[in-house]
């Protein structure tokens, strides 16, 4: 596989463009966090763990083919574990800003935690009460602290089309019930997942990743497991 040139380079993953026009993803052991804890959700890193960019990418693989037998169209050409290496299409994000970056990550709840809690606890009647896939949308922006944006907001400012807004959300709820089937019949709970999605020759489809890098899941105890015991559950369990 021939690389022509080094594009960006992430918190987590660097990205190379190839000559016959695709982009060659390339996992990090990096690791994000504040105040010397790990946390997947943090725009700053803090260290590396190793092995975890591997991990991530058997991860994405084994998520990724989920959804193609459920026809869920990826922007995924082919995973080499062996170089933690990924060759996807070439997207373009969907929410990217006037310069032309960043994009929105789609989050996913199943039941209240983490920064939905701290926002709406006072209006939480039920803290075990499922959310029923509710989506959420954040602008991928270090800067502002990926603001929350809102369906008004992102038609008003042009950021997508109406048709585009509706089957972003389907799309992350379908793959919110794939994955969570998935981990159930693996005595595990989603809690909620986040994802990136974009367009490839006008198609709408899921692109970066999907890993523990990503989601929240639990044992049927409570108790959230860190991202290699996700790992080990999923690909050695």
């Amino acid at each position: 596989m021939s690389i022509s040139e080094k594009i960006y380079s992430g918190k987590t993953k660097d990205l190379y463009a190839l000559e016959n026009g695709n982009i060659r993803l390339i996992f990090k052991d990096d690791v994000t966090g504040a105040d010397g804890v790990i946390d997947p959700g943090a725009n700053s890193v803090i260290g590396q763990v190793a092995g975890k960019g591997n991990k991530s990418l058997a991860m994405t693989q084994y998520f990724f083919k989920l959804l193609h037998v459920a026809n869920v169209p990826t922007h995924l050409v082919q995973i080499n574990l062996e170089d933690n290496a990924m060759e996807v299409r070439r997207a373009e994000p969907l929410g990217k800003d006037v310069d032309g970056k960043g994009g929105f990550e789609f989050i996913c709840r199943t039941r209240p935690w983490g920064s939905f809690v701290r926002r709406f606890q006072k209006y939480i009647r039920d803290t075990q009460a499922s959310l029923n896939y509710l989506v959420e949308i954040t602008a991928k922006d270090d800067e502002r602290g990926d603001p929350l944006m809102n369906d008004d907001t992102i038609l008003t400012l042009g950021l997508l089309s109406p048709a585009h807004l509706t089957e972003a959300k389907d799309m992350t709820r379908n793959v919110c019930r794939i994955v969570e089937a998935n981990l159930k019949e693996k005595g595990l709970v989603l809690i909620d997942m986040k994802i990136e999605i974009g367009l490839v020759d006008d198609q709408v489809v899921v692109i970066d990743e999907i890993s523990a890098d990503a989601m929240r899941v639990a044992d049927t105890a409570g108790n959230v497991l860190e991202h290699g015991m996700v790992y080990e559950k999923l690909i050695n369990g």
